[in-house]
This record gives C-alpha cells, sequence and structure tokens, in this order.
C-alpha cells in the first residue's frame, strides 16, 4: 500500500472514531509490532543510501501527520468526556438545600457555662488553669505533703516523681494567689483526672473550685453563697445542709447536700430514700495553704468550695449513667439541641 493510502487510510479512521478505544486501535494498527507503518521500516534496508535518505523522509512525514491527528482526536474525545461528566454532576444552585443537622453544646458544657455565669453574676472571674501540673500545686501548696494519708484519697496519673495530671482544680487556686494580693474572689474549672472509671466516676471529669480570699469572709457567708447558687442553678427554692467533714486544705470542713431534686426530700431510689443529694465540698482556707503561698492568716481569711460539674449536669438533667455524657451517642445528645 503506499504512503498515499496510508495517511488516507489512517486519517479517515481517526475521523470515524467513536471512543479513545477505538482510537487506541488505529495508532496499534499503525505503529505497533504489526502495525502498518512498522513494516515499512524493514525494507529502507534494501535501498542505496539516496533512496533511504528520500524514503526515509516521506515515511516519516506520514508518520508524523498520523501522529498529529491521533493526538488531536484524542485531546477532542477526552474534553467531550469531560464536558459529559460536568454536565451529569451538574449542581443546580438554585435548588432548596437538602438539610444539614445542626449541631449543639454538649450537656457537659452547657452546665459549665452555667455555672460559671451564675458565679460571674456574683463577681467571680473564671479561670482554666493548666491540667498538667507539679505536685507542689496539686498537693503540697493544698497542705497535702508526701507523707499525708489523704493522697490516697485521690487516685492520680503520674508521668515522674513530681509532674501529672491535676486531680482537682484546686491547683488554680494556688497559682491565683501566687500571682493576685487579696481580695481574691475566682473559680478555677476543667478536666480533673482520677484512676477510676464505672457507672458514677470517670477517668477525666470536670470541677469547678471556688475560692474567696480577704479580711473578713465567714462561714456563714460560704453558707449564702453556696445556698444562693444551688437555688438558682436548679431554679428550685432548695433545702441546703452542711455535714462536718474533713479537707485537708480547708479547717473546718463540710460536705453540702441538697434537698433531692427527684423527690424533693421525700425519699426516692436516687437519694436513697434518705431526701437529701451530696453534691459539694467545702469549708474554710487553711492557714497551712495562705503561708504557702505567702499571704499572711494572720491578715486575711477565706473560704474554698469544689463540686462535681458532671454531677451537677446529672441531677439538672436527669441522667442516671455519667458514662452516656462520652459516648457521642446523638440519640442522647439530640435531646439538648
Amino acid at each position: 500500500m503506499s504512503l498515499e493510502n496510508i495517511l488516507k487510510t489512517a486519517l479517515s479512521s481517526i475521523a470515524d472514531a467513536k471512543n479513545l478505544s477505538e482510537i487506541e486501535a488505529v495508532r496499534v494498527g499503525h505503529f505497533g509490532k504489526k502495525g502498518v507503518i512498522t513494516a515499512l521500516m524493514p525494507e529502507l534496508g534494501k535501498l542505496s543510501p539516496e533512496e533511504k535518505k528520500v524514503r526515509g523522509a516521506e515515511i516519516n512525514a506520514v508518520r508524523q501527520e498520523i501522529i498529529s491527528a491521533l493526538e488531536a482526536k484524542k485531546t477532542a474525545l477526552e474534553d467531550a468526556l469531560l464536558q459529559e461528566k460536568l454536565e451529569s454532576e451538574r449542581v443546580d444552585v438554585t435548588q432548596p438545600g437538602r438539610g444539614q443537622m445542626t449541631g449543639a453544646a454538649h450537656p457537659i458544657t452547657i452546665t459549665l457555662n452555667r455555672i460559671k455565669s451564675l458565679f460571674g453574676s456574683l463577681g467571680f472571674e473564671a479561670i482554666e488553669g493548666p491540667e498538667i501540673e507539679s505536685a507542689f500545686y496539686n498537693f503540697e501548696a493544698l497542705n497535702i505533703p508526701a507523707h499525708h494519708p489523704a493522697r490516697a484519697m485521690f487516685d492520680t496519673f503520674y508521668f515522674n516523681e513530681d509532674m501529672l495530671l491535676r486531680t482537682h482544680t484546686s491547683n488554680t487556686q494556688i497559682h491565683v494567689m501566687q500571682a493576685q494580693k487579696p481580695p481574691i474572689q475566682m473559680i478555677g474549672y476543667g478536666r480533673v483526672y482520677r484512676s477510676d472509671s464505672d457507672q458514677t466516676h470517670s477517668p477525666m471529669f470536670h470541677q469547678v473550685e471556688g475560692l474567696v480570699i480577704n479580711k473578713t469572709a465567714t462561714f456563714s457567708d460560704l453558707k449564702g453563697l453556696l445556698t444562693e447558687f444551688m437555688q438558682k442553678f436548679f431554679e428550685e427554692d432548695l433545702k441546703l445542709r452542711f455535714r462536718p467533714s474533713f479537707f485537708p486544705f480547708t479547717e473546718p470542713s463540710a460536705e453540702v447536700d441538697i434537698e433531692c431534686v427527684m423527690c424533693h426530700g421525700e425519699g426516692c431510689r436516687v437519694c436513697k430514700q434518705t431526701g437529701w443529694l451530696e453534691v459539694l465540698g467545702c469549708g474554710m482556707v487553711h492557714p497551712n495553704v495562705l503561708k504557702a503561698v505567702n499571704i499572711d492568716p494572720n491578715e486575711y481569711q477565706g473560704f474554698a468550695f469544689g463540686m462535681g460539674v458532671e454531677r451537677l449536669a446529672m441531677l439538672r438533667y436527669r441522667v442516671n449513667d455519667l458514662r452516656l455524657f462520652y459516648e457521642n451517642d446523638l440519640r442522647f445528645l439530640n435531646q439538648f439541641k
């Protein structure tokens, strides 16, 4: 077949190709091992140098023209495929949306924000404080030295002998008292960590600690503050009772119970038929704590209190299993939107 006919046939096949597979078939038919153009190459060896030069140039010219036609056709087919895909995936922006599920604040976040807001309205500054802490701020400065039996109250996650994950937010109080001169009125809040996990305990949970330091603070002030806070938090005229207790960093110390929000003091399964629920601990700041931060206990005094955020959230929202807060079950979380 003459070069003219080869070129004519190739260009016709390229023009008639409907897809990339047919274009590939034309390429292989001309330039593959058994292709038409490939088959012309052995005959060049039989020609004289002058004839070989002329014939080679003719074959190369046909070869280049066919290659150019193949590339042009391939580009056109690929563009057509892309356009077809774009058309099939076109989004009509004028159509109404399918609707998206909106998120909401987590019940723990809701509860924590409520606590911060209520104490903020009473003049308390909210400070988060570090979660990775030294033993001095977490224990020693709070009147809990290494040999103190009260350390058994805390199942602590240690990094080494000195560094640990804080077991309570009381460490924030020490930082504030070191950096700020009295009077002080603040709450420390955030995550705390203890090696404990069951229906009512989590290895990570949230606390709020309050501190007031001035020259006139009394236990009566503490009782009045906590009574007002609890009644506003639960939006009920709740009764409170203060039971003597022990905390290394306060003296005297007390546990605070509120009238059961489930049965209103009549006795139920939640309050174990007592009519009372324990919600926080409190007391007058121990003089040793003031001395640890260079505050003169003969001139200043104060009180402190601490509460678990999860505990208050469970009572406010009637949640019976602490683990529900951390399982990320949308059926549970959607109820707080």
